[in-house]
């Protein structure tokens, strides 16, 4: 199988994982006794816990190894300060659309990010690929119920727009492939930039929404996502 395919189906199964996780809270709502609160706070930490580790262990590592201490800085501060303005644009808005482009917004870089890395060689983008499904199927999980309760989409309406999300995957990836891949420093401001993001929303969302007073599962489930995401680390890195 050409490299670029196999990046093209590893891209386009990590955004699949966001209507897989619709899916799945689709038939919570419906049988909300199968799961319970303290399951359901444990997935949505679960992803919270996977994006710490994509954070810590591919884009963070491999985006210092490309630019200086000062630019790395800058772009790091950059991702932060872009995404609280991207927040409270999107907080204004008030709609579906929101949710979704809030969704987008850290999977399109790590997309781009996947397909350079294949492109330049090593193992870190397919462990970055695992990562990004274990943080989708959980982020897809909690949209899902924020919008079947904040908008008037039917859920087959909002499963098919996650389902569309997906395909955002493999044109990132392919970006990432055949456009940036020769440009390494462009690369590690990306990878860091995207990181700033990723920190903003696990404590701007997620960090909040796992919360559960007296009960110890949200947070079992932050070390559980991250866990994850060592092992396969590990298991990549042939450690």
């Amino acid at each position: 199988m050409p490299e670029i395919v196999y990046v093209l189906l590893l891209s386009l199964l990590a955004g699949a994982a966001m209507p897989a996780g619709a899916l799945l809270a689709r038939l919570d709502l419906v049988w909300p006794s199968v799961l319970g609160a303290s399951w359901r706070h444990f997935i949505v930490a679960f992803g919270g816990g996977a994006l710490i580790s994509a954070v810590a262990l591919v884009l963070i590592p491999e985006g210092t190894s490309k630019l200086s201490t000062i630019p790395a800085t800058l772009c790091f501060a950059a991702g932060g300060a872009f995404f609280y303005l991207l927040d409270s644009y999107l907080n204004k808005l008030k709609s579906s659309v929101g949710q979704l482009v809030a969704m987008l917004s850290d999977f399109i870089p790590e997309a781009i990010a996947l397909g350079a890395a294949f492109a330049s060689g090593g193992s870190a983008g397919l462990l970055l690929a695992v990562l990004m499904v274990l943080q989708n199927l959980p982020e897809g999980f909690n949209a899902y119920e924020e919008l079947s309760e904040s908008s008037k989409l039917s859920p087959n309406k909002i499963v098919l727009a996650f389902s569309s999300l997906a395909l955002a995957g493999p044109i990132s990836a392919a970006i990432g492939y055949y456009l940036l891949s020769q440009h390494d420093e462009l690369m590690g401001a990306l990878m860091l930039f995207a990181s700033a993001g990723i920190l903003y929303l696990i404590f701007q969302d997620i960090a909040p929404e796992a919360k559960l007073k007296n009960h110890g599962m949200p947070a079992l489930g932050a070390v559980s996502g991250f866990m994850l995401g060592l092992v396969g680390n590990m298991l990549i890195m042939g450690d």
